[in-house]
């Protein structure tokens, strides 16, 4: 296991005017893959931003710009939607999708739930946020519930095409080896059809939620997700739509080590009132089906 890739969340307009980072010695601009360079110890893959305004990286020396990559934010096609990494929270949020996309209604929801306030969302990035790994990291609950896959670029120019769960593999801890570049979010068609239904507890009413769960109706049960009190995300398919039953599998896959206190919740209290949400999402997806 690696540690964790930096994409930091700030154009570099702002990294060089609005910010004192004297401990970068270089700036990146590729305008193609073939001009990412080889990694680096200290390298940081800028994306938006803002993780480098909220904690200041002394070890980063390289900035890799993404954003000269100029990859379109958001790509509609028959088989669902490609999201690229440098896609911001708000142009998702904001953004005019099929009507008959029931789960784009999550979008926003889900970005509602993230530490951050929506002028946030002007920079800081969905990439970004699914690799900084975070359990309050609300673009991975999403791409967890809506079957997202995730195409990564190696630095010696082949692809891999993995999970979230594949890459978020802890607190803060991801599975990117130094190079590795999040390319882009696919989100299938299938799911954004579907039924979904959203449940979360904190102790404010906006920003960082003490838990969420997120669920997505399939051909005769659920895919529940399971996140923000939990190190990673769970994403948890059950044939069934009994509230009992898939109260029961969600508890039998997410293990007790997983759950985490901090400033916004004990592990305890996490632990005792995701079944609450568990059985309103199930219910609520019941009735839409």
């Amino acid at each position: 296991m690696t540690s964790p890739r930096r994409i930091v969340d700030c154009s570099i307009g702002q990294a060089e005017e609005s910010m004192d980072l004297h401990f970068v010695d270089d700036v990146v601009r590729p305008t193609t893959r073939d001009e990412l360079p080889s990694p680096l110890p200290g390298d940081a893959l800028l994306a938006g931003g803002t993780s480098v305004m909220a904690e200041p990286g002394r070890d980063l020396r390289r900035l890799v710009d993404l954003t000269t990559l100029d990859w379109p934010d958001l790509t509609v096609a028959d088989d669902g939607l490609e999201i690229a990494a440098t896609c911001t929270i708000d142009r998702l949020v904001h953004a005019d999708l099929p009507e008959n996309w029931h789960a784009r209604t999550l979008f926003r929801w889900c970005a509602d739930s993230l530490v951050a306030s929506y002028k946030i969302w002007h920079t800081a990035t969905v990439g970004g946020n699914v690799c900084l790994a975070l359990p309050a990291g609300s673009m991975t609950s999403l791409c967890s519930v809506l079957d997202a896959s995730l195409l990564v670029w190696h630095p010696d120019g082949t692809d891999s095409v993995v999970s979230v769960a594949d890459v978020v593999v802890g607190n803060q801890r991801n599975s990117l080896a130094p190079g590795d570049l999040l390319r882009s979010i696919h989100v299938p068609t299938a799911a954004l059809t579907a039924p979904v239904a959203a449940r979360r507890v904190s102790y404010a009413e906006y920003g960082r939620a003490g838990a969420v769960v997120l669920g997505r109706a399939t051909d005769g049960g659920v895919v529940i997700s399971v996140s923000g009190g939990t190190v990673r995300p769970f994403a948890i398919p059950v044939p069934s739509r009994e509230p009992d039953e898939v109260v029961a599998a969600c508890a039998a896959v997410v293990p007790e080590a997983a759950w985490f206190t901090d400033a916004h919740g004990t592990a305890e209290w996490r632990r005792a009132v995701v079944p609450h949400l568990v059985r309103e999402v199930v219910t609520e997806l019941g009735s839409a089906a």
